[in-house]
């Protein structure tokens, strides 16, 4: 999962980009960049942290008024500066564009781009390919009305990407463009400003920066929709292609900040709901459950946890501190990292736990590395019980859509029962979210969104794109298994 920026302005905005990239930082840690233009481009980019990654020199040479920026975690690629975006390629025009998400046929795309197109593809980044295409299909339309050619590329982009994503981009001397996935699994959202000068747009994966670099919320980026903003400031918008709205209902789960609004829905609002539906099925199918205690699995199950002490009428406690400078483990690229990050994570509050019967609540159980650390922690700091549940049901299936879980293998349910899980992370009791009960939290206000059903295929193996069999699974699980092998070399 990435995050990605955006900007029109009418000043230099290389800062505002910083601060949006500041704001996505939990999107990924693995690598940032951004790009400028301003009568060429300018880009900037490393490995690690935004603000170990930019100096007040590099802000100084980031000048113009339209740019791009992106967080990286990787799902495709590998973990080295080459990966890192954005891109940019000279022809035509001059084009520098970053992605959030994923193309699952990319491999395969990229060997047709050299065999056949003879357009060479340098990196392990997916978005290389997704801007080869949009290169060279724009230079086959640009002698038409130029939207309609932009237009007319992102068509060729989705008629041979498969996959989800949300990109944005610069051509120069000619505008900003953002599009989205033709089945919107990957969010983007667009924001507008006004001053003297005239109007300004953003475009992000969140709206999380919106306030404080005062734009206002103006709506989604659609699905299959391409926005364009001219170098006059005039919008260009158009649906080259939709199918079933399908956004990843992981965004709400996990991934996004509580304080973000994708799709119409509060992502705050959404944890709500979930901690209360699990609450409800607590008092239906474990009514003799004596708990003393609800703790989060620090902070995405914080907004959740709360609902769900709220509703079983017991108190809710921060019985577990989280480090926040140890960053997100679920994203970091290794298991053995995950692993050692999980040690220096979690610190708890012993009067919170001795003595007491605890019910820790998580977003999602994962590998189990996580829950298994905390039940851990827990127990040496003398809790009589331990229960733990997740608001999410069982992780089964690999997602092809930017989350970095391609493998089956790798999840801790994969080839487990609920009673073998219960055994391996070693609790008294394990309560799984009903996956009905979690769409019910995301989709409840249907008069105000347009969507029924998000995307679940990680839980329920039903995924948007319709071509994916088991014979694509396993491609992609073998290519991953490959890229891991060559990271670790």
């Amino acid at each position: 999962m990435c995050g990605i920026v955006g900007i029109f302005g009418n000043h230099s905005i290389a800062t505002e980009i910083y601060d949006g990239l500041i704001s996505l930082q939990h999107r990924g840690q693995d690598s940032a960049g951004i790009a400028t233009y301003n009568k060429r481009f300018h880009l900037h980019k490393g490995m690690g942290l935004v603000r170990d990654i930019f100096r007040q020199e590099h802000m100084n040479f980031l000048e113009g008024n339209i740019g791009i920026g992106q967080v990286r975690y990787p799902t495709v690629g590998g973990y080295g500066l080459e990966d890192a975006q954005p891109f940019i390629t000279g022809s035509p025009y001059g084009i520098a564009m970053a992605h959030n998400g994923n193309i699952y046929n990319f491999p395969e795309l990229k060997k047709e781009l050299i065999d056949n197109e003879y357009r060479y593809i340098n990196s392990n980044n997916d978005v290389e390919v997704i801007l080869s295409i949009f290169a060279y299909e724009l230079s086959r339309f640009c002698h038409k009305e130029f939207f309609d050619s932009i237009s007319m590329a992102i068509k060729s982009v989705y008629n041979r990407c498969k996959g989800g994503y949300s990109v944005v981009g610069t051509i120069a001397d000619k505008g900003l463009f953002a599009f989205r996935d033709p089945h919107g699994i990957r969010p983007l959202v667009w924001g507008k400003r006004k001053n003297a000068k005239g109007e300004e747009h953003i475009f992000a994966s969140e709206n999380t920066m919106f306030e404080f670099l005062g734009y206002d919320f103006y709506r989604d980026v659609e699905p299959g929709e391409v926005v364009f903003i001219d170098m006059e400031g005039v919008v260009h918008t158009k649906i080259v292609e939709q199918k079933e709205f399908r956004p990843c209902i992981f965004e709400y789960i996990y991934f996004a900040r509580p304080d973000a609004f994708l799709n119409g829905v509060s992502v705050q609002r959404a944890r709500l709901r979930m901690g209360q539906n699990l609450a409800f099925k607590i008092k239906r199918d474990y009514p003799n459950l004596k708990i003393d205690r609800v703790i989060p699995a620090p902070s995405t199950a914080n907004t959740a946890a709360l609902a769900c002490a709220h509703e079983l009428g017991v108190r809710y406690t921060e019985g577990l501190v989280k480090n926040s400078f140890v960053g997100r483990t679920f994203i970091m690229p290794e298991q053995e990292l995950r692993r050692k990050a999980n040690k220096y994570k979690l610190s708890p509050i012993d009067l919170e736990i001795r003595d007491k019967n605890i019910l820790v609540i998580d977003d999602s159980i994962v590998r189990g590395n996580v829950s298994k650390h905390i039940v851990n922690i827990i127990r040496r700091h003398g809790a009589r019980q331990v229960y733990f549940a997740s608001t999410a049901p069982p992780l089964k299936w690999p997602d092809l859509y930017g989350i970095d879980m391609p493998i089956r293998d790798e999840y801790v349910a994969h080839d487990r029962t609920t009673e073998e899980i219960k055994k391996y992370i070693g609790v008294d009791e394990l309560i799984y979210q009903d996956l009905e009960d979690v769409i019910e939290a995301v989709v409840r206000k249907k008069d105000k969104i347009k969507f029924t059903r998000p995307h679940t295929a990680y839980f329920d193996g039903d995924y948007p794109t319709s071509d994916v069999d088991e014979k694509v699974i396993e491609k992609v699980e073998e290519y991953r298994r490959q890229q891991r092998k060559q990271a670790k070399v």
